[in-house]
């Protein structure tokens, strides 16, 4: 395609996507005090490994108040609550209109892949979208707060608390695409196993930093946290980038 009709196309394909994501932010709107009332999960509770049944609890922790330190603090809040909630509802017909603005370039044997890439895409979206609320805050959140706080009191403003904890649940969503990621740049031939495996230490340094830009706050405790899961990501994404570049080869 002339690089006009990439453009026209592009634009057509961005309208889509924000035409859904402005509707789904309307319906969302309405019920963002039920959102909120979800995400201070984090701050309440916390996850406990236990060696017997159910091996999980939720354990309450004590209450920190969430309080608003301007007229429109609280206003804004829900604004974005919305607006985070509505990206996540979008995230099908998101990468839809990403497989279809890429579709040109494919033969028609790859271009049968649009409804697993869907799938498989939204999936991995929210299943780092789920552990870093359910394992990742909570942890951080009890650290964060409860460290040298013996003769201080944490008081945190309803933005800041929002801000920290949608900015890592979308940045963990995010990295949980790596592995797709990686597939793809194996499948189409950019890259292969052997040189991902090859370059190992200087994804390993990639994620630190990521994880340095990625997460809400400098510290290097919330750096590691992110960092982590990425490394373990990557490894996970170069097994399985092998399996289908086996299946490809003999195939």
């Amino acid at each position: 395609m002339p690089l006009i009709e990439h453009l026209a196309e592009l634009r057509k394909r961005l309208l889509i996507a924000f035409s859904f994501l402005g509707i789904a932010f309307a319906g969302l709107f309405t019920i963002s005090e039920k959102i909120f009332g979800l995400l201070v999960f984090p701050l309440n509770y916390e996850l406990k490994i236990v060696p017997i049944r159910p091996f999980v609890e939720v354990i309450s922790k004590k209450a920190v108040p969430l309080i608003f330190l301007s007229p429109a603090e609280g206003f804004w809040m829900h604004m974005k609550i919305s607006m985070v909630a509505a990206f996540v509802v979008s995230l099908p017909v998101t990468f839809y209109q990403l497989w279809m603005f890429i579709s040109p370039g494919l033969v028609e044997k790859e271009k049968k892949y649009i409804i697993p890439f869907i799938i498989i895409a939204t999936f991995l979206f929210l299943v780092g979208a789920f552990f870093c609320f359910m394992i990742i805050l909570p942890f951080a959140l009890t650290f964060l707060l409860g460290y040298k706080t013996e003769h201080i009191t944490p008081m945190l403003s309803v933005g800041s608390y929002m801000d920290f904890c949608l900015k890592f649940i979308l940045a963990f969503g995010a990295i949980f695409e790596l592995p797709l990621v990686i597939i793809f740049l194996v499948r189409f031939g950019f890259m292969t196993p052997d040189t991902l495996a090859k370059n190992r230490r200087y994804a390993i340094l990639a994620a630190f930093i990521a994880g340095a830009i990625l997460t809400p706050t400098p510290d290097a405790f919330n750096q590691t946290l992110m960092a982590v899961p990425i490394i373990i990501l990557y490894e996970i994404g170069i097994l399985l980038a092998r399996i289908l570049y086996r299946k490809g080869r003999n195939g």
